[in-house]
Formats: structure tokens, sequence, C-alpha cells
């Protein structure tokens, strides 16, 4: 595995009822919530890899589900909308 650092990510889950709200609170500390269970934003190589830790606290491997996209810079992608957006989320191409 490469050292890359990653200064941008998404994050997906799907997460047992009873530990949900406490995966939302910690995304939220890193991430703007964009909707549902998807949260994105600029993130340091030292906050993605706190992130992940106190994630691991949480989950059960056998039960829950968590992806992380990561990226170099939001630059590095092209962001399609279909339908309408109605919680405004920060634009990713400024």
């Amino acid at each position: 595995m490469s050292n890359v650092n990653y200064n941008y990510a998404f994050i997906f889950y799907d997460i047992g009822e009873k530990r949900v709200q406490k995966v939302f609170k910690v995304c939220k500390k890193y991430f703007k919530h964009h909707q549902k269970s998807v949260f994105r934003g600029h993130i340091t190589p030292a906050n993605l890899i706190a992130l992940k830790n106190e994630l691991a606290k949480i989950i059960v491997k056998d039960e829950d589900f968590i992806t992380l996209i990561k990226l170099k810079s939001k630059a590095d992608f092209n962001e399609e909308v279909l339908g309408t957006d109605h919680k405004q989320t920060e634009s990713l191409i400024l």
C-alpha cells in the first residue's frame, strides 16, 4: 500500500439501529452531512485515521457496513446531480 495523503472523502454507511446515532455523531465531527447516511468533505490524513479508529470502536463488523471513498483532492472527480437537492449541500465545484 502506497503512502498517499488523501484530503477529501465520502463516507457511506448502513449501521444497525442501536449504533446508527453514534456513527452519525462521529461522522458529523469530521464531515458535512450530505444526505441520510452519506457525509463528505475535506479531511486531513491524521483526522482520517482518527475517524476510522473511532468508527472501529462503535461498529459490529459482522453486521455493519461503512465505505470510505478517499480522494487526493475534490478536484479529482466530477459530480452530477439528478433531481432536486433539497438540502442545498456544499457545492463540490466552486
